[in-house]
């Protein structure tokens, strides 16, 4: 095993939502470098000197789960950021688990390193490109964004892409425009995730009541853009 761990700051041990058809086990990897507002995972942001988890230990167990499911997610956080994720993967793999990624898409040239390793990936677009940092609090942020979902379509890997929407965040019209952005890039399996308030620690978005957002019609023109369509109003 080489010297970097993953930094791992939990683990969920058995879950059939997050990775579509098999059951999973999620790591979850410390360090994120956006600030989104709906985070839901805003203690795995801070990228600490030690995992709060041994990987090596972790790793173990996940071995004693062989058989018991079929894969393992690596999620955030955001797991790209660790160095020592490729490495990992590969541990796991090797175990005979599928690979599944949760990705924010922050890092192109990390994101290509893997991609040959995984076996599905989860991947978020959050808003038009030349709006991102409205969401990330990150200048240039749609630029790696739109790098790393070009080379996810590319890859040939299944894949989810998702975008996370708030009225007061996104109005209806660029979620629309998002949508036909992301259909001419050619993704075909897209989700909107209705913002939920639950573990979100932002006042002012849980304030604003999000019932009949984005309009009936609206879901109607994104659904007929893609192949596969899921609206999530619950998670």
């Amino acid at each position: 095993m080489g010297a970097r761990l993953l930094k791992v700051g939990g683990v969920t041990a058995f879950t059939a939502t997050d990775y579509p058809g098999q059951l999973a086990a999620v790591v979850f990897v410390q360090g994120c470098p956006w600030r989104c507002a709906y985070c839901h995972n805003p203690h795995l942001q801070a990228r600490p000197p030690r995992g709060a988890l041994h990987w090596p230990a972790l790793l173990a167990k996940l071995a004693r789960r062989v058989g018991l499911v079929d894969a393992v997610v690596f999620s955030g956080g955001e797991p790209t950021m660790d160095p020592a994720l490729p490495d990992a993967i590969a541990e796991v793999k090797a175990l005979g688990f599928k690979i599944g990624l949760h990705t924010a898409c922050v890092y192109p040239k990390r994101l290509a390193a893997v991609l040959p390793l995984v076996d599905w990936v989860g991947f978020d677009i959050k808003a038009p490109f030349d709006r991102y940092a409205r969401i990330t609090g990150v200048a240039d942020s749609g630029a790696q964004a739109r790098a790393c979902a070009e080379a996810i379509i590319a890859s040939g890997v299944e894949y989810e892409c998702r975008t996370t929407i708030h009225p007061s965040l996104l109005a209806e019209a660029e979620v629309l425009e998002l949508a036909d952005t992301l259909a001419g890039m050619g993704v075909d399996n897209y989700a909107l995730q209705i913002f939920r308030p639950q573990g979100c620690g932002d006042g002012a978005l849980n304030a604003v009541a999000t019932a009949g957002y984005p309009s009936q019609a609206a879901l109607a023109r994104i659904g007929a853009r893609f192949a596969r369509f899921t609206l999530r109003r619950n998670g």
